[in-house]
């Protein structure tokens, strides 16, 4: 609170609710609105202010500033004119779904919001198949049923998962479970409010399975087996060659001229 009763001015993403914070508070720092519809704007705006020797806040309605929120833009402008960026430690939605899972924490990926699109989304999630790290997702409440239901076809109805409701306020909750299970409950009591989802990496063997049925799909759609192959290993982390020669001993060593 003291940055931001000592900042000249105060960027927010909803000036309203900024506004009844700093009431809160007593807080009389002047705000201006910075959201994802006028950062272009904004941005040359709040720079030139800074330029002038003026302290701004940047703040969200939730969570942490450029994370799944607006701000990147901002920050990339403030270090390419040289001027100095700073962080306050915060509240992050990822993070603290992460502490409460019970999911592999040692290695993880963020991959925000899904595609709201349902041919989207799920070209994104087979993209992610075989991702051996834990994965953590925004979604919004409305489409939760539905991704758990598309999670559980892509990914397996067995893989594990955690849907942490409202974090940190009133009516927090943390559903862990399979996603099979967790399609069911969801289906049964649809969620409300902000939800993030935490969802178990593929296992070796898993990884592996997907592997092979994106080559086959893509030699299906006319790569031929080394492009198939080129495609697999950068989605998996693998060597071009180890994904290749595996493809030839599990087709018997037999390869066509156009492979």
């Amino acid at each position: 609170m003291k940055t931001l009763a000592e900042a000249d001015l105060i960027a927010c993403e909803d000036t309203r609710r900024t506004g009844s914070m700093l009431a809160a508070h007593a807080i009389r720092t002047p705000t201006i609105s910075y959201y994802e519809h006028n950062e272009d704007r904004r941005v040359p705006e709040l720079i030139e202010r800074i330029r002038a020797g003026a302290a701004i806040a940047l703040v969200t309605d939730a969570g942490t500033p450029a994370i799944s929120d607006p701000g990147y833009r901002l920050v990339r402008a403030a270090h390419e004119a040289g001027l100095r960026v700073a962080a306050i430690p915060g509240p992050s939605a990822a993070i603290a779904a992460l502490s409460v899972a019970g999911l592999p924490t040692d290695r993880f990926v963020f991959e925000g919001f899904l595609p709201p699109r349902d041919s989207a989304r799920r070209a994104r999630l087979k993209e992610l198949s075989a991702e051996t790290r834990t994965i953590v997702f925004y979604e919004a409440a409305r489409r939760l049923s539905a991704t758990i239901a598309e999670m559980s076809t892509v990914f397996g109805p067995s893989r594990m998962a955690a849907i942490v409701r409202e974090i940190s306020k009133t009516y927090e909750e943390i559903a862990r479970g399979s996603l099979d299970d967790l399609e069911r409950r969801f289906n049964e009591i649809p969620a409300l409010g902000e939800v993030t989802l935490v969802v178990e990496g593929a296992s070796a063997g898993a990884r592996e399975e997907a592997g092979a049925v994106t080559l086959e799909m893509l030699i299906e759609a006319g790569l031929s087996l080394k492009q198939a192959s080129a495609v697999i290993a950068k989605a998996s982390g693998r060597s071009r060659r180890e994904v290749y020669q595996e493809a030839i001993r599990s087709r018997g060593g037999e390869v066509n001229e156009d492979d």
